[in-house]
């Protein structure tokens, strides 16, 4: 049997990056060397963009010129956005992102290249192309029309936009834009490997991607953020503690605590709490969020867990008008950035990634004859 420590390739360093790192036992997250701390609040999406598939925070001019690629690759092409209509109708939103990315590529000018300056534009356009393709496949399935991207607003503000079909305030931009750049990058999280391991055969860069997205849509990864909001809904607002208890005594898991890496508490989930009370007291109610701090007072006294990342985006994305089963692509949204970063990286320096395994099975088999089995 293969060492419990190892099962799921816990604590195997299977690449070397200097896109993100984390120290598990402080709490820290760090992007090319900056403290997650100092990024959150401070720095736009577009710039921790930049810095992660470019390699630094942009000076002006470079965000600039940064930001006009991003803008004149924002339009799907032709054929992911004439089959929009028809997936919607057919698939759930991941399995649409999916679909989605994968035409994307025939429309992308790219396509058959692997070189470092089309990897680049190509990462550009995928991370302006992902809130489109997210707010024209909820419109094409409600029924909806999406506005026309404002080209004051950033990538945060025109998603907001285009989702809700409504101009956003200024802060919920901010507080959105905050929430792509905490989950802009993590290490080497399952989707992240996934694409990784994707690009290590110098498989394209949308290939990749779509190996990310495919990974990213199974809840013990992506989809956790939606199961706790699903989770809050379900509980009476003055039952919060009986029902967790319950649930926690019949051996059910509360989605949204713990971290295989982190120690300590999730430095994402520090300014995620902020942001949601901050929300909740301008929407005039404070439900959510009052559920949510005594649900992570109850687990903590009967786990000893603390939130992590998905769970106070919960309620952030919910007083942000986000539809729930949308908070799985939102990420997506945002971790772009990260995936397309890592595609870069292991293209610059490749080595195919081909783990062993032990074999657990039957041996000294012998063969029989059809008849005689």
């Amino acid at each position: 049997m293969a060492d419990k420590s190892t099962k799921g390739l816990a604590d195997v360093v299977a690449a070397s990056t200097a896109l993100s790192d984390i120290d598990g036992k402080a709490g820290r997250l760090f992007y090319r060397g900056y403290d997650i701390h100092d990024l959150a609040g401070r720095a736009t999406f577009e710039e921790v963009a930049h810095l992660l598939q470019r390699g630094r925070l942009p000076d002006r001019a470079e965000l600039a010129a940064y930001s006009e690629s991003l803008a004149a690759g924002r339009e799907p092409g032709p054929l992911a956005a004439a089959n929009i209509a028809e997936i919607a109708g057919k698939q759930t939103p991941m399995e649409a992102l999916r679909s989605l990315v994968s035409l994307a590529a025939a429309d992308d000018p790219d396509k058959d290249s692997t070189a470092h300056e089309a990897n680049l534009r190509k990462a550009a356009r995928l991370t302006a192309q992902q809130p489109v393709l997210v707010a024209r496949y909820h419109a094409a399935r409600t029924g909806g029309s999406v506005p026309d991207a404002d080209p004051e607003l950033s990538i945060a503000g025109n998603f907001l936009l285009q989702v809700t079909g409504r101009r956003p305030e200024p802060r919920q931009v901010e507080i959105f834009d905050e929430c792509l750049v905490l989950h802009a990058d993590h290490t080497m999280n399952a989707s992240t490997f996934a694409a990784r391991v994707c690009a290590a055969t110098l498989s394209d860069m949308h290939s990749a991607i779509v190996a990310a997205i495919g990974t990213l849509k199974g809840p013990l990864h992506g989809g956790a953020n939606e199961q706790v909001m699903k989770t809050l809904e379900s509980i009476p607002a003055d039952g919060v503690a009986q029902a967790v208890r319950e649930r926690l005594a019949a051996g059910e898991k509360i989605m949204g605590f713990g971290h295989r890496v982190y120690k300590t508490e999730d430095p994402r989930a520090t300014h995620l709490r902020r942001m949601s009370a901050e929300l909740a007291e301008a929407a005039g109610d404070d439900t959510y969020y009052r559920m949510s701090k005594e649900m992570e007072e109850v687990v903590f006294e009967a786990k000893g867990l603390y939130p992590n990342v998905d769970f106070y985006a919960a309620s952030v994305y919910h007083y942000l008008g986000i539809p729930t089963d949308l908070f799985t692509p939102v990420f997506s949204i945002s971790r772009m950035s990260g995936w397309t970063a890592h595609v870069i990286e292991q293209h610059a320096d490749n080595r195919l990634i081909r783990p062993d395994s032990e074999y657990i099975g039957e041996t000294d088999q012998k063969w029989k004859p059809i008849d005689e089995r």
